[in-house]
């Protein structure tokens, strides 16, 4: 008798590798950019102090869509108030229209720097070809392309390799805290935690865990529990693999710019094109390809989960059918929503945005967001109404309201920063 082929370790890994490659959009990069050229090695910390409370929330809502088989925003509209819902979702579609006009704009300005053109045409093409490709290609083709295209993130890594590091003081810093409670600290610190614990990431990845259920043809955790060991370990094996790579790369940027930019004085960055441009003259043609390069790699993957946050959001609360693993015709106002956000985000380039401005609104919007979602997505994981035995344990909950407690100060601080 044959023993049963066993699966290759990767095939874990979908919902949460992608979501947090997913983080470390054009937008992030410019922010962490800025981080390593501002304040040199002294603060890869704090990405190594998110991680934990990244990993936690987002492993929270990757159960709340497994366990249910709906997303964050359904679990509200049948949990919770209608009027609270709407406010959430209006402002994560500002959010992200504002997230996506930045990524799209830093995209073609990248390619514009490696093939010399105008950088508008290439962010029509950009969005467009973002929108045909998850409105007509299959979703389990789709996953796959995107699940593969969190290896652009390596470029990151090629680039520190080319840099003269002190790895010494880049380990120092990525492991001893040190902060200075002064208005560049605290907004270099709001800037981090905002970038890398983000709303959309939330209803992505509880979103992405409904499609795996419909395009395996299984029911939800809380319908068929015997499945609900295995599944869990593969949730948080996936999210922690994710958050782990995402953080990670985000490190890195910071370590390869302060040994560039930092050490040649250049402290202040306006976006990650300009940090690529920065690079040219100090770490070569290579580092400053690869890293312009990425920023069009990470870009193709974090404009299709900025819009289809926004999409999945948008159809649990007005009821319309939705899914990636739908067909256009079958799903056309979720489709629908897609191909707004991701237009409006392209119309944006047009009216001359300063993208730095852009993503500042981005992140008030995003900072008034996050603490009272994770408050509700708190509630619900541990809702028997709502989970079933499925509720979240102490140590989840624990690190779940650590995280939603750091988020809510962060507000505080950005309020009065």
């Amino acid at each position: 008798m044959t023993e049963p082929r066993r699966r290759p370790w990767y095939s874990v890994l979908g919902p949460g590798l992608v979501t947090g490659a997913a983080d470390d959009d054009p937008s992030g990069i410019g922010t962490y950019s800025q981080v390593g050229a501002q304040f040199g090695y002294t603060q890869p910390w704090a990405l190594l102090f998110s991680f934990p409370l990244m990993a936690s929330i987002q492993e929270i809502c990757a159960r709340i869509g497994a366990g249910t088989g709906r997303g964050i925003a359904r679990n509200l509209k049948e949990h919770y108030p209608v009027s609270l819902l709407r406010v959430v979702v209006l402002l994560l579609l500002v959010a992200n229209v504002i997230n996506l006009g930045a990524d799209l704009g830093a995209m073609g300005a990248a390619l514009s720097l490696v093939v010399p053109g105008p950088a508008l045409p290439a962010t029509i093409v950009f969005g467009v070809a973002s929108i045909l490709l998850e409105v007509f290609v299959s979703y389990g083709r789709y996953a796959a392309v995107l699940k593969w295209t969190t290896l652009s993130l390596f470029s990151y890594f090629a680039v520190v390799l080319l840099a003269e590091v002190d790895w010494h003081a880049a380990l120092r810093g990525t492991v001893v805290p040190h902060f200075t409670f002064n208005k560049d600290h605290v907004t270099a610190l709001v800037a981090v935690l905002g970038t890398t614990i983000s709303p959309y990431l939330f209803f992505w990845q509880s979103g992405q865990e409904v499609e795996e259920q419909h395009r395996r043809h299984v029911k939800p955790l809380m319908v068929s529990p015997r499945r609900a060991g295995p599944e869990l370990r593969r949730i948080r094996v996936d999210t922690l693999v994710g958050m782990a790579f995402s953080n990670l790369t985000a490190i890195v940027i910071v370590i390869a710019t302060a040994a560039t930019l930092h050490k040649a004085g250049i402290t202040q960055i306006d976006s990650a094109v300009q940090a690529a441009t920065a690079l040219r003259p100090l770490a070569g043609e290579l580092a400053f390809a690869l890293f312009a390069i990425g920023i069009i790699s990470t870009g193709l993957l974090a404009v299709p989960v900025l819009a289809g946050s926004a999409a999945y959001a948008v159809a649990e609360m007005f009821g319309w059918r939705e899914g990636l693993n739908q067909r256009p015709r079958e799903a056309k106002a979720f489709y629908g929503v897609i191909a707004l956000a991701t237009l409006a985000g392209v119309a944006m380039n047009f009216f001359n945005v300063n993208p730095m401005k852009a993503l500042y609104w981005a992140a008030v919007v995003n900072g008034l967001l996050a603490p009272p979602l994770m408050i509700v997505t708190m509630l619900i994981a541990r809702n028997r109404k709502v989970m079933g035995e499925l509720v979240i344990g102490r140590g989840l909950a624990f690190w779940g309201w650590l995280s939603t407690a750091v988020m809510a100060g962060v507000a505080v601080l950005f309020a009065v920063v």
